[in-house]
């Protein structure tokens, strides 16, 4: 879907950014300022994390998360918790459904273990060059919100990554709690559904300000 195809967010429009496939993003949010992540061409997984912007040793809970609504997806209403069980960012708008936030990210090692190959790039090492940026080590990453990726859990507890349910110009829109630091790798994954049939491509990172 063309970016011109898709109406931008009411307010004043901090950062507007094409996130090209396999890339890295960071932006610090202000509390009640506002992100939206667009899924341009559909089924294209986005890894997620964000951060106390002030003290990055807080930062998002996958556990406190899903403990607080009892639901391991991520949709409409979900608040994203941290390490000390804080609202850090509340989802206020999702076309899409179904976010995944048990399966954390993609890395050389964890892809060799399963495919017995790799891919070019990562997600973690998306992670660790993004955080290196903002002065934040590799320590702090934890599993993170794969979102626009579908994960189904059985009632045996199985679990697997299929064909996303995100179509061109699906949106998420997050309002932040608190002063963020939001970091996210354009997953890079073609050895699994993650980034669907075309492979990795582009998606887009609005930051606003409401009015």
């Amino acid at each position: 879907m063309s970016t011109s195809e898709i109406p931008l967010p009411r307010g004043r429009i901090i950062e507007d950014t094409v996130v090209p496939a396999r890339a890295p993003w960071s932006a610090r949010i202000a509390r009640g300022d506002m992100l939206r992540l667009i899924d341009l061409e559909g089924q294209q997984a986005i890894d997620f994390l964000c951060f106390n912007a002030d003290d990055p040793a807080e930062r998002y809970n996958a556990a406190n998360t899903i403990k607080v609504p009892g639901n391991i997806f991520i949709g409409e209403g979900t608040v994203l918790r941290s390490t000390l069980a804080r609202p850090m960012m509340t989802v206020t708008a999702d076309s899409c459904g179904r976010h995944d936030t048990i399966f954390g990210c993609c890395s050389f090692e964890i892809d060799e273990v399963r495919y017995g190959k790799t891919n070019p790039e990562c997600c973690q090492r998306n992670f660790e060059r993004e955080l290196a940026r903002h002065g934040v080590g590799p320590e702090h990453i934890v599993p993170n919100i794969n979102f626009f990726m579908y994960v189904p859990v059985g009632p045996d507890g199985e679990a697997e990554i299929v064909d996303a349910l995100s179509k061109p110009g699906d949106h998420v829109d997050l309002r932040a709690e608190m002063d963020v630091l939001a970091v996210l790798s354009n997953c890079p994954e073609a050895l699994n559904p993650a980034t669907g049939d075309q492979g990795p491509t582009p998606i887009r990172a609005i930051v606003w300000s409401p009015e």
